[in-house]
This record gives structure tokens, sequence and C-alpha cells, in this order.
């Protein structure tokens, strides 16, 4: 459809593109592009399609996300489910599934390249808006334990207080024998940190899936901003 309604250097207009399949495939028929959808889901999953099928080389604009902590904090406030999207896409992460039972506070996972050839290890990630104490990194402590699960990540609104870092540091490192390197099982991130730049420290990740779902609908109470990636002529 592309080829026979776009010629080449045209531009391709997906006003409800959801997965992002017509922006990939505009993209690697080298067609110039914009897509529009209203929630961050559709957005997370079509920049790890992006991610995926092209690495970092694809330079495009994000209009409409939150650029700065009050940005966040409104989002935040008016549909929670869609910042906890946004919040898990500024690290690369993939919201989690089913979120029952014991496990049901992590939100979003990372797999990445065990020492292991074959073996897959994972980063699971906690989103906090409101409030949060020493009793948050606890809990994750205790799925990374019961799970045997690499690295905890808790992403907050808030600074995390000294009895907070105290208890991540009791969580000890994950070391990876190929890259010779330890790395913290338990990060505390703020979202001021993230919009500044910061990442989760982790090994270097390795291309694992290129299955992709279709983003959810809108799960929010309010109608969210529609949100518009433009790669730039």
């Amino acid at each position: 459809i592309v080829i026979a309604s776009c010629p080449p250097g045209g531009m391709v207009l997906d006003p409800f593109c959801g997965c992002g399949t017509t922006i990939v495939v505009a993209e690697r028929l080298k067609r110039r592009w914009i897509g529009i959808d209203i929630t961050q889901a559709a957005i997370v999953v079509i920049k790890e399609r992006l991610r995926d099928s092209f690495g970092y080389a694809v330079g495009y604009e994000v209009i409409g996300e939150p650029v700065s902590v009050p940005d966040a904090e409104r989002l935040a406030e008016s549909d929670p489910y869609q910042f906890q999207w946004w919040a898990l896409g500024l690290v690369g992460a993939r919201m989690a599934e089913g979120k029952k039972g014991a496990d049901k506070g992590i939100d979003g996972k990372i797999i990445f390249q065990g020492d292991e050839p074959g073996k897959f290890e994972k980063v699971i990630l906690s989103v906090k808006a409101g409030k949060i104490g020493p009793a948050h990194v606890r809990d994750l402590k205790g799925v990374l334990d019961r799970e045997k699960v690499a690295i905890g990540v808790l992403i907050s609104m808030q600074k995390p207080t000294s009895p907070m870092k105290t208890e991540a540091v009791t969580a000890g490192f994950y070391e990876s024998a190929i890259w010779g390197q330890k790395y913290p099982r338990i990060q505390l991130l703020t979202v001021a940190e993230l919009l500044a730049g910061k990442k989760v420290e982790m090994p270097p990740i390795r291309q694992v899936s290129n299955t992709f779902k279709k983003a959810p609908r809108n799960k929010g109470t309010h109608q969210a901003e529609q949100i518009e990636a433009v790669l730039p002529e």
C-alpha cells in the first residue's frame, strides 16, 4: 500500500498508528512519515519497533510527551496508567503482563542476554507516582530474591529517602562475567533523573525478540492528548 500510494521521498500520514506497522514500513521504504495516536502506550510500542528494527539511527521528534517534571506530574494526576507507560518508555522497558498475585506491583521489564549462551536475564521495574518509602524497596527486593531476577528498578516522582537508599544497598550487586562489571541489584531512579538522561545500570541489551504486540487502548478516565511522532525533513 505504501509503495502504491506514496512516491519515494513522499510523506506517509497514519492518524491512527497503533502498534506502528505503517511507520516502520514507511521508514524501511525511505518515506517520510507522521504518526498520530492518543495513548502513551502506542508511542512506546512504536519507539520499541523503530529501535529494534533500525537501532538508534532513526531520528524523529515526539510531540505531546512530558518534557519536564511538571509535565510528568500533570500526566500522573490525569492518567496514572499513561504515566506508567511513559515512564517505562524512558528506560526502554516493556509493560509487564498479568501483574497478578505477589508480583502485581511490577509494572515493566527489560530482557538482556545472560552470561550463558541462550540464557536471558531480566530487569523488573516498578513505577510510583505517589509517596514512596522503604517498604517499596523491600517489596521489590523480595520479588528479586524469590524469582531470582537480576536487577530491580524503582522509578518515582519523589526523591528516595536515606532509609530507602540503605535498604537498596543491602540487595548487593549483579555481576556480569561477560562484561566484567557489577551492577546494583536495586536501583532508585527519579523521573527528573531520567529526563536528564540517566539510565538503568545494566549490561548492554542485545536484541532478543522481534515480536510486537498491539498497544492497549487507553484505560484512563480522562481523554489523552494526541501525540505525534514526526520525522524531520
